[in-house]
């Protein structure tokens, strides 16, 4: 009750609420890069677009986007053959195995993951987070069903304000 009867001017009103949506930055929605191959394993496609995405633009040049994804695109097609001839004799063992003849696809696919989270989080540390993006491997459930795939996640970092003591 004690700022009952007090008067406010409205200037004091209209600064105080300027400062607080000042504080507030406004960080736009990831850019999602979906598997464009033909095959998937695991929910790892085989390879990723490498055409330019709208939300990207004015925040990292064209070619290096192509460079990144071809790059993620070049893991892909050194590990996703081994993994599928493996998920095969996998498949036809699997009666005889109780399932176990799936282990070596399962780390083999995990290996890939692992190569993939590394090569972007050495793009991320060389250039991207110097650009305000943060690329990582993401599993998003599908469009069309229930099942999940992985994607890759282009994150916008909040602009930090650096504070300078006058």
């Amino acid at each position: 009750m004690e700022g009952f009867d007090a008067i406010y001017y409205e200037e004091e009103i209209e600064n105080n609420e300027e400062t607080e949506t000042a504080d507030v930055s406004l960080v736009p929605d990831p850019v999602i890069i979906r598997g464009a191959g033909n095959m998937t394993v695991f929910g790892l496609s085989n390879r990723f677009s490498t055409e330019f995405p709208s939300g990207l633009v004015s925040r990292v040049a064209p070619e290096e986007f192509k460079e990144t994804v071809m790059r993620i695109n070049g893991i892909l097609k050194k590990t996703l053959p081994v993994n599928v001839k493996w998920l095969f004799c996998g498949c036809l063992c699997c009666c005889c195995t109780l399932g176990c003849s799936l282990w070596p696809v399962i780390c083999l696919s995990k290996r890939t993951q692992h190569s993939l989270n590394k090569l972007l989080e050495w793009e991320n540390s060389y250039l991207y987070n110097k650009l305000g993006l943060h690329w990582r491997l993401s599993k998003q459930q599908c469009d069309s069903s229930s099942m999940m795939e992985y994607v890759i996640l282009i994150e916008f970092l909040p602009k930090v304000p650096i504070y300078r003591p006058d």
